[in-house]
Formats: structure tokens, sequence, C-alpha cells
């Protein structure tokens, strides 16, 4: 019988790690005897001391043939009361359940007991008859032939089966998470989570010389960034703010004098229901001073090169660099995806002299532009309701009109704008985009950015389509790593455009090429800004910080408008003397993610939130009685509820509704 669990975890771990050549390091747990490089003994007071049982289920093998061994675990598969497959974090053993008279009790329990129950067993390891090896099982060669047996918790019937491949819904999942970690996939991905973060320690810490500070939780408000959560205090009108990254603690470190600080740091934000979002994350969180981008971009790639999985396709650095306008201009986003082509090309300069009256309308305006995207195959993989729904997708989210151009199909099926192109036209297009047989290309005019972003979306939108189609882009090995840099140190407010907001944070340097714009044309401001992509995800972002007191002052109170009184202990701290500094942090969640392949960053978290910011195994956020408020001077308008049923409906209407319940929603 196929054996899922063992396989996938033992092997998969096993391949996932091998420390530095230079150093030994303890195997991630689940590891394989040729992988490992310490004794038998040795690995077995590792993954042994302090408890009961002499081996792990995952490790026996031949060697230990003979040996008396003490094993704890799950029952997870039972045969027609012959043997029965214990299981433990480290793997797979199959038990034999004994069939004489002298054993009868031994033989009722390991029976009777329900799966999942847990077991102690003590026997003999032995060797499996001829012709009945496992050897897609680690323990494939041998099994235990019990002599005691001991339930030590028996287990109800479950809401769903401990094996991967049984479908379960994520609010199931959510609601019985404990039960859900125990399949092989989490804790695949829980331990090689642990693995990375313990090599990164090692990196920054050992090898050099970083300090693991860790910094305040209750804090107070942060101006600009995302919405912070609010917890009152006893004080009365006076509220804590949960810290949406360690931003200005770290700095003051610099001012400190600690140098090089680092934290796994948690961080909080309210950001409702926004998708692949969780209300508290993770960050590798760093700073240096006396640093530039060059240095923390080394840094950062020599950090993911020592803690990457072994499993996985070795990582080549230094990664590429890109500048925020060339991301723009030819992916239609600031965090591309690079694994393939597509790239968004200018054709404005083929129109030039073109018939088509609303190309030349566009062309007339200062930031009007044309450009095009090639989908290769897409005459053969995209229907007509593909690029129906293209078009629709355009206009309602951008207001933009966009053209499927067939220029080299052997079909009928035209667009309006194709039959209008002269001939010199469609040849200059086939042979810029270098479209082949089959290829469509999309077609958009209009103002600059607004077409570079859609152009963007359709992008990733056509990848999806071919890739439904069977037509493999986007290699989930493979990761491609990508530095943005020289972003806008400020935007446009999407409320009121007259007024500027940070890019990044309020705390970034500008470029030194562009300080003498910041007091005449801030708008025109590049940063010391760098964001690091992998695979389309924006996995970190960092900067060099502004380090006087003067130049801060200013961004905040002039060209921000921000109440300087919040923030008036960093600005007296950046006055006492604070050295350059610069850092960045990265996001564990997101990164971990990627790596693993999993479908969402709660697979890569013990206990995430629901979509909606809920813990559906705990029901929190929850009420909390009017004795338990009232220290803290705030009142609560309650829903009117009479009975448990009403209660009911209103955590169910509160779980769609996409609004999150917690105390920064509170009524002073």
């Amino acid at each position: 019988m196929p054996l899922p669990w063992g396989l996938c975890l033992v092997n998969r771990m096993c391949r996932s790690w091998a420390g530095p050549a230079r150093k030994t390091t303890p195997p991630l747990l689940g590891c394989c005897a040729r992988r490992l490089t310490l004794s038998t003994q040795k690995r077995t007071s590792d993954l042994n001391s302090f408890v009961v049982r002499t081996n792990t289920c995952g490790e026996l093998r031949s060697s230990h043939l003979g040996q008396e061994v003490t094993l704890c675990g799950w029952i997870q598969y039972r045969r027609q009361s012959l043997f029965l497959v214990l299981r433990d974090f480290h793997g797979l053993i199959q038990v034999v359940i004994p069939q004489d008279e002298s054993a009868a009790s031994v033989k009722k329990l390991l029976c009777e007991a329900p799966l999942e129950s847990v077991v102690q067993v003590t026997g003999t390891v032995i060797s499996r008859p001829p012709g009945q090896e496992n050897p897609k099982m680690p323990t494939g060669e041998i099994e235990i032939e019990v002599k005691t047996a001991e339930l030590l918790n028996s287990c109800k019937k479950l809401p769903f089966e401990i094996k991967d491949f049984m479908k379960k819904t994520e609010a199931l999942r959510m609601k019985y998470r404990y039960l859900d970690l125990r399949g092989s996939q989490m804790q695949y991905n829980l331990r090689l989570r642990s693995q990375m973060v313990m090599k990164m320690r090692e990196y920054l810490c050992n090898l050099h010389g970083f300090v693991d500070i860790e910094t305040p939780t209750l804090f107070k408000k942060t101006p600009g960034g995302a919405k912070e959560f609010v917890v009152p205090s006893r004080e009365p009108g006076k509220f804590y703010s949960l810290p949406q990254s360690p931003q200005q603690f770290k700095q003051l470190l610099m001012v400190a004098g600690f140098d090089r600080y680092f934290q796994i740091a948690r961080c909080y934000r309210d950001e409702g229901s926004k998708p692949e979002r969780q209300p508290e994350f993770t960050q590798v969180d760093i700073e240096m001073s006396f640093i530039d981008q060059t240095g923390i971009q080394k840094l950062i790639e020599g950090l993911l090169q020592y803690s990457w999985p072994k499993d996985k396709n070795p990582l080549t650095i230094p990664f590429p660099s890109m500048t925020y306008t060339e991301a723009l201009d030819i992916y239609g986003t600031d965090k591309p995806d690079t694994r393939f082509g597509m790239k968004i090309v200018d054709v404005s300069d083929i129109f030039r002299n073109t018939a088509i009256e609303f190309l030349q309308d566009v062309l007339k305006e200062p930031q009007g532009t044309i450009k095009t995207i090639c989908i290769p195959g897409g005459a053969k993989y995209l229907q007509s309701k593909d690029f129906e729904a293209i078009k629709k997708f355009a206009v309602s989210n951008f207001n933009q009109e966009v053209s499927p151009l067939f220029l080299k199909t052997s079909e009928s099926r035209k667009s309006p704008l194709t039959k209008l192109l002269k001939e010199e036209e469609k040849s200059a297009l086939v042979s810029l985009m270098k479209a082949q047989e089959e290829d469509v290309l999309l077609l958009t005019a209009g103002e600059y950015k607004k077409v570079c972003s859609l152009l963007g979306k359709l992008r990733l939108e056509c990848a999806d389509l071919l890739e439904a189609r069977g037509v493999v882009l986007r290699d989930p090995a493979v990761f491609h790593f990508l530095w943005v840099v020289e972003f806008p140190l400020f935007l446009p407010k999407e409320e009121d455009p007259t007024e500027l907001e940070s890019a990044h944070h309020p705390f970034t340097a500008p470029h030194p090429s562009d300080i003498h714009l910041l007091y005449t044309e801030p708008e025109k401001v590049r940063s010391q800004h760098y964001d690091l992509v992998l695979n389309g995800s924006e996995i970190g972002g960092g900067s060099i910080r502004i380090h006087n007191a003067e130049q801060q002052q200013y961004v905040l109170e002039t060209v921000l408008k921000e109440d300087v009184k919040l923030l008036s202990h960093l600005l007296q701290a950046l006055d006492f003397g604070a050295p350059p500094h610069g850092g960045i942090a990265l996001g564990l969640d997101r990164l971990v993610c990627l790596v693993t392949g999993a479908p969402s960053i709660r697979d890569v978290i013990a206990f995430p939130k629901s979509f909606r910011g809920h813990d559906l195994m705990s029901n929190a956020p929850d009420y909390v009685s009017s004795e338990d408020i009232e220290p803290y001077h705030i009142q609560v308008k309650r829903p009117e509820v009479t009975d448990r049923k009403d209660i009911k409906s209103v955590i169910c209407e509160t779980e769609s509704s996409q609004q999150l319940v917690l105390p920064s929603r509170a009524k002073t």
C-alpha cells in the first residue's frame, strides 16, 4: 500500500538541508540515514533525550535488527488485525500485531484502538518477510514485533482524515488546526520554516556580528503607513498602538550605537480583509549603521543563499536589479514576475503617421503612449470569450480600451483594429514583437501609467489563462529574485492628488542626486528605497534612512504635513549624533510560502487567521464583559442579542462583513 505521509515528509525533509561544509550542524528532523553525518547513537540522543521512547518511528533501519525498542506515536493505518502503521513527527514504522494467545491483551488493544489513537509499544526490530519489503518507505526493510503496548489516549471520530490527499475546506482546516497540522505537508512547511530561521540567525549572529534585540509590542500611533490596531490603557482617552514594524526602534538602536541589529519581529496591521494578508505577521527585521544600498543588498543575498534549502535549486548571486521606472515600463508593476516573457513594448513610433484617428489623438497628449504585449499561441489557446473578458476587465478596472491584434493567424478571426491597420504597420508590429504563428497582440493607447498598469495586469491574467490550457510559463521550482530600486520618494495621494504621501515610509532618505529637488519639486525626488521581489511577489523592502534631524522634520512637517509632535523622540535622537544607517525587512511568511510552493501564506503559519481576520478554532475576536472593559474608560456599542442563536447569527454576520471586530474599532 502507498504510505504517503512518511515517504513525503521523510524524503523531502532529508533533501531539504545539508549544513555548511565547514561546520557540523544538527540535521533537520526527518532526514534519512544517507544524509546524516552523525552516528546512530548521537542521533538517538538528539531526538530521544528526556522522553520515554528509545527511538523515533522514522529512524529505525536494518542496522537496528534484534534491538528492543520503545516507540510512541499515532496509529495511522491498520490492516486485517495483522499489522498497523505507527506515525510520529519523524516518519512511519510497521508494527506487527501479535497473534498468539499469550499476547491476547496486546492484540485486543492494538486492534480495537481507533485510528489516530496515541499508543506506546515495546518490541524487537525484525526483518520483513522476503518479498514484503517496501522500498518507497525509509523503514521499509524492517518492522516491529510487539511485546507490550499501552493505549496513551484513544481518539474519537475525526472531522476529517489525516491524509494530505483528502479534500478539506479551509474553514474546516482552520477550525481543527491542531489536526490539520498533523499532515505531512504542514509538518514539512513549518519544520522547513524553523530550519531557515535557525540558519538566518546563525548567519547574522555568528558570522556577521548582529545583535538580536526584542522591541516593544505596545507602542504609540505612527504617522502614515497602514492602519494600526489600538489597545486601550487604564488612563482615560489614551491608547497604545501595536507596531506595524519596529521601524523607529531599530533606528533608535543605531543612534544607541548597536551598529548591527536584527529581530524575528511580530508585526500588526489592521488591513481588514485583504487577500493573502494576515493581521499579525513575521518579519526578519534588519538595521545597520554606516551602510549603503549596495551593502544591504549583498547582506541579504548572502543571507538567503546561506539559509536556502538544499532540496531547491541553488541561488545565484548577485540578484539582478531594475529601476522602478524600468519595471513599470517593461512589466507594468513594481514587483514583476521575471520567470516568463510577454514584456510590454512601446509601439508609439510605428503609429506616428497613422491614419487611425483615436491613436493620433492619444499621441498628441503629453503622457500619451501606445503599448502592446504578445500572447504566445494566443489564437490557439484563447477563445473569443477570453478576449471579451479581457476587454471587459480593461474597461471596468481601468476605463481603458484594449484591442486584440490577430496578425499571423490562419483563422478568419479578426478584430476591428486589425482591419484598420496598414500593411506596413502590421509588418512593423510583427517584426518588433517577433510575433510567431498563432500569436496575438494586445494593444492599448492612453496615459502612460494607466497603459503600463493595465498591460501589467493583463500579462498576468493571460499567463493564468495559458497555464489553465496546459502551457507552462511559470515553473514553481524556479526562483527568480529581482531588486527594484530608485522608487519615487513621494506619490500623490489617491484621495487628493495635490498632496503627497511617502511611497515607502517617511524616514526614507532621498537619492543623493535629487536632494536639491526635495525643497523645490519634491514629487520628482527619487528615494534610496529598494524592494526585493521573488517570482512576482514582494518579499522584502527597505531603505537608507534620513539621519539628519532637520531634513527629517522638513519631510514630515512641510512635505507630508504630519504632526511632528508624534515623532519628537525620534527627531531629538537624530540630533544627538545619529550615524548614517539603513535596513530592510523580509516577509518571512511570504518567503517560506514561495519556497515551499504553498498555495497560501496560511499554510506556512501554525495558527493563522481566516480571510476576514478570525480565529475559527477559538472564535477570536470575542466579546468581553462590561466588568473587563470598565477599567479602560471606553464604551462599546454591542449588538442586541437575546439568546445563543442570536449570538451565532451575529458571529456569522461579522464573518461575512469583511471587517475585523477588534479594539481598534471600539467607540470611545
